[in-house]
């Protein structure tokens, strides 16, 4: 097995992740990116940083509605692929979210839970910083994460995924405070094993990171469709900051 500190670089930058998660709701995602961008008022053109963007489907459509995208992802063959996409107010880069951006943004999006993935958790407050810093003056964060609680209590402890005629079972667990996915797959007579690793992260921690980071929690959201927040029941932990 692959080192868990470094799970997300190995795992993101395989053609199996993207296998395995296909079926991902577009029509969700974009509802969200609507939603989203309607509340925050972003002005006409604002430069928005999709911080790890994967394969770019937010930031694709982001720019649809007329903004100017960086995406940015540490898995270079997402990034590869997202760059046939490029156009004059759309581009892609390599990214470690742990560094900051020279540029100032109108807005820096983190979505899907593309957070908490750090074996060093002092690289989870490294990242909060790194936000808050490549925002422009008046500019928004976004972090879309998970509602933990609601995860944990619905965990699916085993399952088998039948993608492109590839048999994944995957295994969930909770432990030291991280959730687990562990995958196991074979293709072409060859055997996987992958880990996804993320730290449980629940509404407090992030408002204890983003005190220490100076962050100000503007407004928090349970959904997609930016409902309330509620610890027990949400989907989503959706916040926004300055």
């Amino acid at each position: 097995m692959q080192e868990e500190s470094k799970w997300y670089a190995s795992w993101f930058d395989t053609p199996y992740y993207h296998i395995l998660y296909k079926d991902r709701d577009y029509e969700e995602a974009q509802l969200f990116m609507d939603n989203l961008t309607g509340y925050l008022n972003l002005p006409d053109n604002a430069k928005i940083l999709d911080l790890a963007c994967g394969k770019g489907r937010h930031s694709i459509y982001l720019n649809k509605l007329g903004y100017d995208i960086t995406g940015a992802d540490l898995s270079e063959n997402s990034i590869a692929q997202a760059k046939q996409h490029t156009n004059d107010t759309l581009h892609f880069e390599v990214h470690d979210m742990r560094e900051p951006f020279e540029q100032k943004f109108d807005a820096v999006f983190n979505l899907f839970t593309s957070f908490g993935y750090f074996e060093n958790e002092s690289d989870n407050l490294t990242t909060l910083k790194a936000i808050s810093q490549s925002l422009s003056e008046y500019g928004f964060g976004v972090i879309d994460f998970m509602n933990v609680k609601k995860v944990i209590e619905d965990l699916v402890t085993q399952e088998v995924k039948t993608v492109e005629g590839i048999d994944f079972h995957i295994k969930r667990y909770f432990i030291d405070n991280y959730i687990y996915k562990e995958i196991d797959f074979e293709d072409k007579g060859q055997k996987f094993h992958f880990t996804e690793r993320v730290k449980a992260l629940t509404l407090q921690d992030f408002e204890s990171m983003m005190d220490e980071a100076g962050i100000y929690l503007l407004d928090t959201f349970g959904d997609y469709k930016l409902r309330k927040f509620y610890k027990e029941e949400s989907e989503r932990l959706i916040m926004i900051f300055k």
